[in-house]
């Protein structure tokens, strides 16, 4: 009784919090994830992010991360903007707002506390993209959506344009079923417009193939020659496999106001991109995803681009 009434006190606050999704899953180690991560990175599939070969243990075995873990909770955050970009250059909707590692964390943060104050002590840790955890995964075995052709966790009442936030607890709560069935079908349509050939037939990604990859992740001054033509004016990120996805259809604009757009990520032109000085940038981006790249990676990427 008191485990029902505790997890759906949790769903409350996640709701409560600002989450659109809750999905609970039982702590245990990951074993055929673990595989197939080996398998991943003994591939090189991960290029230069030589910190996904970090804390391997880790990123499959929730105990590690909170002695003691009982239960993997999965939240998940619209971010579908109902805004256009006005320009030439792309960005990956994801950072047209804020950065949403600061707006998830704080939500995460205050969601803790409450529940703290209303259960009682309880060991718990939030993570945002701040630990090696594989949101997707527990995301699956919460019930939540599964893992799509595009590497993508797509879920069927409205897509894929989500970010995933994980809560390891030492709670014992009740567990959601997860999903069995995949419903990418036969359905190729992100491999085809994947501009980089990214996206294997076996739902193996090739993230250093990625446009994400090259613009946001890889730190060197110059963007390989043989991808020269391939990026389809993606600035920073890409969003071209969600975008065709038949399940983004059913996508609806967040009410998350820090989310809201940037006048500038939606209006600048490729000239005042190119003009844009170092000063200047660091004001208007200094809370945003685009931050990551430094002034140096944006105007890396812009020339890129029109070369």
């Amino acid at each position: 009784m008191v485990t029902a009434t505790h997890t759906r006190l949790l769903k409350t606050l996640a709701k409560q919090f600002g989450f659109d999704y809750c999905g609970i899953a039982k702590a245990q180690v990951l074993d055929e994830d673990a595989r197939r991560l080996e398998a991943w990175l003994n591939k090189g599939l991960h290029g230069k992010m030589r910190y996904m070969e970090n804390y391997f243990d880790l990123r499959t075995d929730p105990s590690k991360l909170v002695p003691g873990a009982k239960s993997v909770i999965t939240l998940l955050k619209n971010y579908y903007p109902s805004e256009r970009l006005n320009g030439d250059l792309k960005i990956s909707k994801y950072a047209y707002g804020q950065d949403y590692h600061d707006v998830i964390r704080a939500s995460l943060k205050a969601m803790m506390h409450e529940a703290q104050e209303k259960i009682g002590a309880f060991s718990g840790r939030g993570f945002v993209d701040s630990a090696p955890v594989l949101e997707r995964s527990w995301a699956q075995r919460s019930g939540l959506g599964w893992i799509g052709r595009n590497g993508n966790l797509i879920t069927k009442e409205s897509g894929s344009f989500y970010f995933i936030a994980t809560l390891i607890t030492d709670l014992e709560l009740e567990y959601d079923d997860p999903l069995a069935k995949d419903f990418c079908g036969s359905c190729r349509r992100c491999i085809e417009a994947c501009p980089t050939e990214a996206i294997g037939e076996d739902k193996v990604i090739n993230g250093s193939q990625c446009i994400s990859y090259f613009t946001i992740e890889l730190k060197d001054e110059i963007i390989p020659e043989e991808m020269k033509g391939k990026f389809q004016n993606w600035m920073f990120g890409c969003d071209a496999c969600q975008d065709v996805c038949p399940w983004n259809r059913f996508s609806k604009p967040h009410s998350e106001a820090a989310f809201s757009p940037l006048p500038e990520i939606l209006n600048l032109s490729t000239k005042e991109w190119e003009e844009l000085s170092e000063e200047t940038f660091r004001k208007i981006f200094k809370h945003s995803p685009l931050s990551r790249s430094k002034h140096k990676g944006i105007q890396r990427n812009v020339k890129f681009l029109k070369a």
